[in-house]
């Protein structure tokens, strides 16, 4: 049974889509959809929704009751919970700033227009494409995240570079502490879009007032000084960042990325 979480604020448009999106097989089973008017009562709900209440996939209209921000205000509260949470938006403002702002900022897999030929059909094979894209994702997360030679762990979150568990870099028989491992582990599931302080600090559930760009800074300090030791300080982890691999950064915009060494 395919979970569906579904805000959108047009009564016509939920009217149109409900019978198709409950009916459509996208895994042999029926499906639950969760459909939302207003964007406030769809975050009030993902507030204290469990794991056990996660959805598979939300499909987000972007513009809602005149504030082209306030789907992505949602996507934000889901991706805080789910970082893997499959987003899609369903919009009427398909080709617009909108639809740049939800793939390029708010981490969404897709944007499908509204006012299209066989519209139906066209939603139905996207939410299918997603949900089986997930699901390889999955399988493959079962084993840790990888790239190039880089692994992490999911089970412990222990860090391994070139097939050497990453340590403190001031005390070698300490382990990487748990900030920098998750920023990493953050940077590497939203590869290759910067990550900034402000979602940085959100990810981490850190006060923004306190997490500053220098706090940020320092932790990707202590990781490249982590990389570094576990190549034996030769200075190759740091050449590579200088190149635009390993841990980037980018621009003046007080953020970075993770991009593979392969």
């Amino acid at each position: 049974m395919a979970k569906l979480f579904w805000v959108e604020d047009q009564s016509h448009w939920i009217d149109r889509f409900s019978a198709v999106l409950k009916q459509a097989d996208l895994d042999g089973e029926p499906n639950h959809l969760e459909v939302y008017k207003f964007p406030e009562a769809a975050k009030q709900r993902i507030a204290v929704m469990t794991d056990q209440h996660k959805p598979d996939l939300a499909l987000l209209d972007a513009h809602m009751n005149g504030s082209d921000q306030a789907g992505f205000s949602v996507s934000r509260a889901l991706l805080k919970k789910w970082p893997d949470l499959p987003i899609l938006y369903l919009s009427e403002h398909s080709g617009t700033e909108i639809e740049e702002q939800a793939i390029t900022q708010n981490d969404a897999q897709d944007f499908i227009a509204k006012h299209q030929r066989n519209i139906e059909a066209v939603l139905c094979w996207r939410i299918k494409a997603a949900l089986k894209k997930r699901q390889a994702q999955q399988l493959g997360e079962q084993a840790g995240l990888r790239s190039g030679s880089l692994e992490i762990h999911t089970d412990s979150w222990e860090v391994f570079w070139k097939g050497v568990k990453l340590m403190n870099p001031h005390n070698p028989k300490r382990p990487l502490a748990p900030t920098p491992r998750k920023i990493l582990r953050f940077l590497v599931e939203r590869s290759p879009r910067p990550l900034s302080t402000e979602q940085i600090a959100d990810l981490l559930e850190a006060d923004l007032e306190r997490f500053s760009y220098a706090n940020y800074r320092q932790h990707i300090k202590t990781l490249r000084s982590a990389f570094d030791a576990a190549e034996g300080h030769s200075g190759e982890f740091s050449e590579l960042c200088q190149q635009g691999r390993g841990i980037v950064t980018f621009g003046d915009a007080h953020a970075y990325f993770w991009k593979s060494d392969s």
